[in-house]
């Protein structure tokens, strides 16, 4: 196994067999590994991203996600504009230097209303970088978003194999529109990401290693993934949670594939186990994406159950953070963590 995980550091691509051998193996030298290649490019720091989740309406109906459309049971919000800025204030303060606007796929978002938005932020903030997360868009919205100051935008395409897309998904959406969708981003010149769930309904190994594959020919510059969590709102409400050895081997592998990723250790990795963004980071993550939403809001904003930290003052997550990464032997540096080509 020691020269399978050799080969994927050296050649940074392996067989689909051999893919799915390192996938399921249990070999602390996959994660020595990828640790090695993270250190190479961004060292012991570890980026802190201050998630701000402004909108919980949704036009779409995903199978798996707490705020989808038909979910009568979600208290639907949206944060004003002064709410937005105050949210990136407070992270200002603690030293955040990227905002992460995330929400459901809200029309009433207009490009005037989300380009007057980032034209304020980047004012106010002009040594601050904005991630979004809003879901697909035309060419010409994205466009808008960026000539605005928007830096980059995560995508997740949730799965590479068409089929399985649509277990997923309601069959007006498609995977070649998720892929249009990115491939529009690169080509604006946003810093893209792309992601899927691990364990997610109808998943196999074989759909795991074709999303490396698509991530290998995307080359995005940053790749969420998570442990699919099921919510009880939704058609999976029954499915089993993700499984965390394989989550983070997911990590590891994609670290030796493209050592300079910007790869989250996300909330969900942290929600099924009480240490998982710190194994997500020993596995080789380098980012991590504390909460700046209002407490108020933050428990309707669920994608899926038993998300963590939803109490959490921002100061005290920001805190928190920082002393499990030192735990474990790492810093939180307060940069805009921009992707290293």
């Amino acid at each position: 196994m020691r020269a399978l995980i050799d080969k994927l550091a050296k050649e940074q691509i392996l067989t689909k067999d051999e893919f799915k051998k390192l996938l399921s193996c249990n070999e602390p030298y996959l994660h020595e590994r990828a640790r090695e290649a993270r250190h190479q490019v961004y060292g012991k720091q570890i980026f802190i991203r201050g998630l701000i989740e402004f909108t919980n309406h949704c036009k779409h109906n995903c199978y798996y996600c707490g705020l989808r459309r038909d979910n009568a049971q979600v208290p639907r919000y949206r944060l004003s504009e002064e709410q937005i800025l105050n949210c990136c204030r407070t992270g200002y303060d603690l030293g955040f230097r990227t905002f992460v606007l995330q929400g459901g796929e809200d029309p009433y978002y207009t490009d005037d209303i989300l380009v007057g938005l980032l034209c304020r932020i980047k004012e106010t903030y002009p040594d601050c970088a904005v991630t979004l997360s809003i879901g697909e868009r035309s060419y010409e919205s994205y466009k808008n978003l960026f000539d605005a100051g928007a830096d980059r935008y995560l995508l997740r395409h949730e799965t590479a194999d068409a089929a399985h897309y649509g277990m997923l998904h309601p069959s007006y959406m498609s995977l070649e529109s998720r892929k249009q969708s990115l491939s529009d981003l690169k080509e604006i010149g946003f810093q893209v990401g792309c992601g899927f769930m691990v364990g997610s309904p109808g998943q196999t190994l074989d759909h795991i290693v074709g999303d490396l594959f698509f991530i290998k020919d995307l080359e995005p510059a940053m790749v969420g993934i998570g442990p699919f969590i099921p919510h009880a709102a939704t058609p999976f409400n029954q499915e089993q949670a993700g499984d965390l050895h394989l989550t983070v081997n997911t990590l590891a592998i994609l670290r030796l594939m493209k050592p300079n990723l910007l790869l989250p250790a996300t909330t969900a990795l942290g929600s099924i186990h009480k240490e998982g963004r710190e194994l997500g980071v020993l596995a080789g993550a380098n980012v991590v994406m504390p909460n700046l939403s209002p407490t108020e809001t933050r428990k309707k904003y669920l994608l899926y159950d038993n998300k963590i930290s939803t109490d959490d003052d921002p100061r005290y997550a920001r805190d928190l953070i920082d002393q499990k990464m030192q735990a474990i032997g790492y810093e939180i540096i307060t940069a805009r963590g921009d992707y290293i080509a």
